[in-house]
């Protein structure tokens, strides 16, 4: 038998990276594994692999969501010092192939992502589908990850819903949903006019009212965990996040990520 698991590096306009593997249950030890964004250092992830008996042999591929800095900022990195596969669609892949960051080191582990379809990241073990989500970069996806049977979606930096997003949530274990903002902070916070314009467009970041409606919209009988990811350090706080999208989650299990700092390796 495998379990899932599940772990944040940092989630936030910080950096964000995140695990997620299958474990033998009587062994422990992971079996396939994958990691999503790469806005820490190798060196950090490492240290915090290690702290929860892991190390980088304990993921096979990389995923991107889009090519904003606190999501790519150590791709190059990653690329040079760990030489694992990178995972994202053709046009993302054309954005970084040209990215300052990335340019010279992601050419010989380009993987490209097929559209319409479940993509082998780990062969036999994970399987990656792709859904576009408004944000303001070049593309930005949400991933729908099936590991064995076990169903996961991830949506960071999503300005606004989409049924699409809706549909794979609606068929989730396990989702992680961007809850960044607080309406009130953010209008009456340091941020000028035109940021908040910017975060409040459908194309920016979904605030915490957004994700609560979300939650209510996608919540089924079979979801058993509910993450809420990238809280914004100056317009929102965990309490609020987690206060707002309460009720919606009705008993589900519900834990805003940390900004900064990793979260627990979760039992999923």
């Amino acid at each position: 038998m495998s379990s899932v698991k599940f772990k944040s590096f940092s989630s936030g306009s910080c950096g964000n990276c995140y695990f997620l593997g299958l474990f033998n249950d009587e062994s422990r030890r992971c079996e396939a594994g994958v990691v999503i964004d790469a806005g820490v250092s190798p060196r950090r992830l490492k240290k915090e692999l290690q702290h929860d008996g892991l190390c980088f042999d304990d993921f096979s591929a990389v995923l991107v969501t889009h090519d904003h800095m606190d999501h790519i900022r150590s791709l190059g990195s990653f690329c040079k010092h760990v030489g694992k596969p990178v995972w994202a669609t053709e046009g993302l892949h054309r954005a970084l192939s040209r990215h300052t960051m990335t340019r010279f080191q992601i050419t010989d582990y380009r993987m490209e992502l097929r559209e319409g379809a479940w993509n082998d990241v780990v062969p036999g073990r994970i399987r990656a589908r792709y859904f576009v989500v408004p944000h303001d970069a070049t593309e930005t996806v949400g991933y729908a990850i099936l590991l064995d049977d076990y169903k996961f979606v991830i949506m960071t930096d999503i300005g606004s819903m989409t049924e699409e997003a809706l549909r794979w949530a609606r068929q989730a274990d396990t989702v992680v949903i961007e809850s960044n903002y607080d309406p009130e902070m953010l209008r009456n916070g340091p941020y000028p006019l035109d940021l908040q314009a910017r975060i409040r467009s459908g194309h920016g970041h979904l605030s915490n009212p957004e994700c609560a409606e979300a939650i209510e919209a996608f919540r089924h009988d079979g979801l058993r965990h509910i993450f809420l990811c990238h809280l914004s350090e100056h317009n929102n706080t965990p309490e609020l996040a987690y206060s707002e999208s309460l009720s919606a989650a009705a008993g589900i299990p519900l834990a805003p990520l940390p900004r900064m700092t990793a979260s627990p390796l979760y039992n999923l």
